[in-house]
């Protein structure tokens, strides 16, 4: 019997081979906290019947079903690559490196097409026993990334999914060890794509991936229930780099509304040979969008710059993975 409140609680995902069918889960979350619910749509039936001073509970009907909500959690040097490619739609497959235990999953940003995931939650009972709702069908709707001075690099996703199914059988949980990334491993580079150079001054940072997608797909004959949704606009990547003002660069960018590629990146223990532990976003263009210096009292400048990131023509942005995980 589990702990009968949320210390009892688990979270699994596994990639979906259709959208909406359930497969148990194979890799388990260890989250901070989530919110993900069915929404249903109902409709009530309320025609005049001599006397009847109350709907009819038999003429209530459920007519769409979807889920919402949003799972928080640390980045760590394992088991990320599953939610990694359901946001930015490339499989990301692991590439080993050199004859080493080291392996590198590079997730461009692609269309999300075919990418969606079960998730299925454990929430348990005062009494102990731990309840199933296994969500079908989630697409990753946005996903933000940010670390400040002294904490762990942190992460919340949205999702939106198709239904709920609580007729499934819980799967066991296992966590291998797994270890967060954390400031101290922090580095942002800015400058030319591929030659970037460290950024001096920054305290805190955040990027937020957004994935517009059409989430109205209920069509006759489909009981209800949404096809998968599709990209319907563009992807919307933005930030915040929260600094000391050390120097006029961003401020030079945010004045001429010139663009730099940007490299925000952890590294952290050694895995084999020149490999170590990596995660890494790379947006080859960003503009900056508001925040120049102000002077605030008689404390340190610190600015706050507000970008965008954008396609520079030719590179995609990227999210760089290394770890020994030996699949996604």
């Amino acid at each position: 019997m589990a702990i009968g409140s949320g210390l009892g609680g688990q979270l699994g995902i596994v990639a979906e081979s259709s959208y909406g069918t359930f497969t148990a889960p194979t890799r388990f979350l260890e989250f901070s906290k989530e919110s993900l619910v069915l929404k249903k749509t109902t409709e009530q039936s309320a025609g005049v019947a001599n006397g009847r001073l109350l709907a009819l509970a038999a003429r209530r009907v459920l007519t769409q079903q979807d889920v919402t909500g949003s799972i928080d959690l640390e980045v760590v040097n394992s088991g990320m690559g599953m939610l990694l490619a359901a946001l930015m739609g490339s499989a990301g497959t692991p590439v080993q490196q050199a004859a080493t235990a080291a392996y590198l999953q590079t997730h461009t940003l692609a269309d999300t097409a075919g990418k969606s995931l079960v998730i299925q939650k454990g929430v348990p009972l005062t009494s102990g026993t731990v309840t199933d709702k296994s969500f079908l069908g989630c697409k990753v709707t946005s996903a933000e990334f940010s670390c400040e001075s002294g904490g762990m690099l942190k992460s919340s996703w949205e999702f939106n999914g198709r239904a709920c199914d609580e007729g499934q059988t819980l799967a066991a949980a296992s966590y291998p060890s797994r270890i967060p990334f954390h400031f101290a491993q922090m580095a942002v580079k800015l400058g030319s794509f591929g030659s970037e150079t460290a950024h001096d001054g920054v305290r805190k940072m955040n990027v937020k991936i957004e994935r517009p997608l059409a989430l109205d797909r209920y069509y006759a004959g489909q009981q209800g229930l949404k096809k998968e949704p599709i990209s319907n606009g563009l992807v919307k990547i933005s930030g915040t780099i929260e600094t000391d003002y050390t120097s006029t660069t961003l401020d030079d960018l945010h004045t001429s509304d010139g663009s730099t590629s940007l490299v925000w990146e952890f590294i952290g223990p050694n895995i084999a040979s020149t490999y170590d532990q990596t995660f890494r976003i790379v947006l080859p263009a960003i503009k900056i969008d508001e925040a120049p210096p102000q002077i605030d009292g008689f404390e340190v400048v610190k600015p706050s710059y507000s970008f965008s990131g954008l396609f520079d023509g030719t590179n995609l942005p990227a999210i760089h993975y290394m770890s020994t995980d030996t699949a996604v």
